[in-house]
């Protein structure tokens, strides 16, 4: 866990810094972090990051004259990025651990004295502030987490909203606040510039209802921008479905288009199909770019050595990963993970 020591130390940080950058991933877990956080603080801006921080982006973040760089989300950072940052760094984390040591980079992750604590940032950007537990909820059950102990309390100030549940797919799928989630999710979709005013506008709303009855004008933006994204997500889901096998794997992939839809598509067909191994691959320039999910087969190290040799990266959660793969090398990688997983499957 990340102890409260820990969490008064972040606390002294936001209460100090007049200018706060945060970067943040691109999913609903590292936007409600940024979310919960920035309305505590009121105080400077937001940046959703799209695959890996390194020496390159160093640079766009100087220019931005924070006096606090607060990392949200990312799993994984270059150590030439933490050197070339000027100003001090809070990088909260739930995935693999890092080992980057520096006077100026402070990380919080609770997988560093329990592996088996994975639980969201977003659940730790509440419990630094306490506050915003609607949009903290947001973040972790969107991150496949219910956590028991803020259940309770979310009943008493939206009875009704979140449904009992024993499985997360559950919530994200067949309720309203799984609808609620994907809001926040399709809220980083569309154009820059369309993200951008949907991040802005959602430090503006007070309450899930603005959103879910379209009370305020606020509200009403997020509402119609998430109506466009869900029909263009259906529409990938309903092809993603046509999928039939036999195999242990489902594989489904699709020619990029403006929006990546992988992450969500995955988690949805997991749930459906919770006895496959499932990879959504999006064909992007020259890389296949995937979300892998499974319930039972633990992917990060088979994800490590099917890549072996191969122009990518991937990794992340035990049964939830994402990974790229140069297109003329897929097949490659295929076929090795195809090998390693059914050598998992025979244990």
């Amino acid at each position: 866990m990340i102890t409260e020591t820990e969490l008064q130390e972040i606390r002294n940080f936001l209460n100090k810094a007049e200018n706060p950058l945060f970067l943040f991933d691109d999913d609903q877990d590292g936007l409600a972090s940024f979310l919960v956080l920035w309305k505590y603080t009121k105080k400077g801006k937001g940046m959703p990051i799209k695959g890996q921080l390194n020496e390159a982006i160093s640079e766009k973040i100087n220019r931005e004259k924070a006096d606090l760089v607060l990392i949200l989300d990312k799993a994984v950072i270059e150590e030439d990025f933490v050197m070339g940052i000027k100003t001090p760094i809070i990088h909260i984390d739930h995935h693999q651990p890092l080992t980057i040591e520096s006077s100026h980079y402070h990380y919080y992750n609770p997988r560093k004295e329990n592996d088996k604590d994975n639980r969201p940032t977003s659940y730790w950007a509440y419990q630094i502030t306490k506050k915003d537990l609607w949009i903290a909820m947001i973040g972790i059950i969107g991150d496949w987490y219910i956590p028991p102990e803020l259940i309770e309390e979310f009943q008493k100030q939206y009875p009704g909203l979140i449904p009992e549940a024993k499985h997360p797919g559950q919530i994200i799928f067949d309720t309203d606040f799984g609808i609620l989630i994907r809001n926040f999710i399709f809220a980083l979709k569309g154009n820059g510039q369309n993200s951008k005013q949907c991040i802005k506008v959602l430090t503006r709303i007070e309450s899930p209802w603005e959103i879910m009855k379209q009370e305020t004008p606020q509200g009403k933006f997020i509402w119609k921008h998430y109506a466009q994204m869900e029909k263009k997500y259906q529409n990938t889901l309903e092809e993603a479905k046509k999928v039939k096998t036999r195999s242990k794997i489902f594989l489904y992939t699709y020619p990029s288009s403006q929006d990546s839809f992988t992450s969500l598509i995955s988690n949805e067909i997991i749930y459906r199909k919770p006895d496959k191994v499932v990879i959504i691959g999006r064909i992007k320039d020259d890389k296949v770019v995937m979300s892998l999910r499974s319930t039972k087969i633990k992917l990060p190290e088979i994800i490590k050595k099917s890549l072996e040799g191969l122009t990518g990266y991937g990794g992340g959660h035990d049964l939830a990963c994402g990974a790229n793969v140069l297109n003329e090398e897929f097949g490659i990688f295929m076929t090795r993970f195809k090998k390693y997983i059914s050598e998992e499957n025979k244990k």
